[in-house]
């Protein structure tokens, strides 16, 4: 009997789907959260919401006719719904800053406050927004897809995506307008 177990070998098992789908994706996943959310920290989490959800999906989800859409879809989705859980301001650590920021010579500390700020003002605003506006706005200007891709994806219209994109633009500019006119008269 022990020279039987001794000739048993593991045998690696092939990885499964939802795995094949971790590795290939989960770059596109932590990207996106991360230009949405703006922190390392919270891509992570984000990722992990994600995955987690296909994971505990009782039904499951048909991920064939478009991996990438769902996915970019899901993480846009997690990424706002943690921007807008926010009450608070949080404190950031060390580990959450850019290490473009910190290495910068180009602008002076004050201006990159204000590059800082300004980027919090607008993540901020666009997760004021309504669920298919910022989910546009975000696919548009952080994912770069044309207003047919989001079309597409989102199963509507373009001319639909193009006046959602219109007033979100519109409503972004009133919301940070006071803050770029204060720092425009410096």
């Amino acid at each position: 009997m022990l020279a039987a177990v001794q000739t048993l070998r593991l045998v690696k098992q092939p990885p499964g789907e939802l795995e094949v789908l971790f590795q290939t994706h989960h770059d596109r996943v932590f990207r996106t959260a991360h230009r949405i959310t703006g922190s390392p920290a919270d891509a992570e989490d984000v990722l992990q919401t994600v995955f987690l959800r296909l994971v505990k999906s009782p039904e499951g989800y048909d991920l064939s006719a478009n991996p990438e859409a769902y996915l970019s879809r899901a993480a846009i989705n997690a990424s706002l719904d943690l921007m807008r859980s926010r009450t608070r301001s949080r404190l950031v650590g060390i580990s959450d800053l850019d290490a473009d920021a910190l290495e910068s010579k180009f602008q002076t500390p004050e201006a990159e406050h204000a590059d800082r700020e300004l980027h919090e003002l607008i993540r901020a605003a666009v997760s004021r927004l309504g669920k298919t506006a910022a989910e546009m706005f975000v696919l548009r200007y952080y994912e770069g897809y044309d207003n047919q891709e989001i079309a597409k994806m989102l199963n509507t219209s373009q001319m639909v995506v193009g006046v959602v994109l219109h007033r979100a633009r519109t409503r972004l500019k009133k919301e940070i307008g006071h803050f770029l006119e204060k720092h425009h008269e410096k």
